[in-house]
């Protein structure tokens, strides 16, 4: 015999109570508390989705990816954000990097979402002109604080992570960090720190008023 769950009284958002949200807040704990094995399987997809024309999956260009960043010594925010900088790609490929920021906005220092959100026209740096497009679209942004870390990010970990003979960690040495970062409180100040500007490796260099 199935048992009734508890449901809101509303049919229309605007006439709920204050009851029936604390009661969907209550309901959703658990959906929120899983967000990192969604994350995990979505990786999972990627390793069986190969980047057409490409020597290696979409798992595992993010996987060589954190792994360089982890190499050059970055700390879990630059780390997670390099494994799952094309995490949208599966839903959106037109706008990946944007759709793949959003993923991790809440958990991470806002350069790292910022970084994640602009680097598909950074990278365009590398290939734009071959298309007939603006190689230099980027420079749209050489004023903002995050811009050099963005190209950084793009020269040592983006387009460089293609190559099928590098010895890249696999996910089980990520696993933690991922379940780390998004066990965090969604948009915590003290997580995200915006204005705050660090290094590649995490330094603060600099904070913006």
């Amino acid at each position: 015999m199935s048992v009734e769950r508890a449901k809101v009284s509303f049919t229309q958002m605007k006439d709920g109570t204050r009851d029936d949200y604390l009661l969907l807040q209550e309901l959703e704990r658990p959906f929120v508390a899983m967000t990192a094995d969604r994350v995990l399987d979505e990786l999972r997809r990627q390793g069986t989705a190969t980047l057409e024309g490409y020597h290696i999956t979409r798992l595992e260009h993010g996987l060589q990816a954190a792994s360089r960043s982890e190499t050059d010594g970055a700390d879990i925010d630059w780390i997670v954000g390099a494994l799952l900088h094309d995490i949208g790609d599966g839903l959106a490929p037109q706008n990946h990097d944007r759709l793949s920021a959003e993923v991790i906005r809440p958990f991470v220092r806002w350069e790292v979402s910022w970084v994640v959100e602009h680097h598909g026209i950074f990278q365009m740096l590398y290939y734009g002109h071959h298309y007939g497009w603006d190689r230099d679209a980027r420079d749209r942004y050489k004023d903002h604080p995050c811009f050099h870390l963005c190209a950084e990010f793009c020269e040592r970990w983006d387009q460089s992570s293609f190559d099928p003979a590098y010895p890249s960690k696999s996910l089980d040495h990520f696993e933690p960090m991922i379940r780390t970062v998004f066990a965090r409180k969604a948009y915590d100040p003290a997580v995200i720190q915006e204005n705050v500007v660090t290094t590649l490796q995490g330094v603060t260099t600099s904070a913006d008023p």
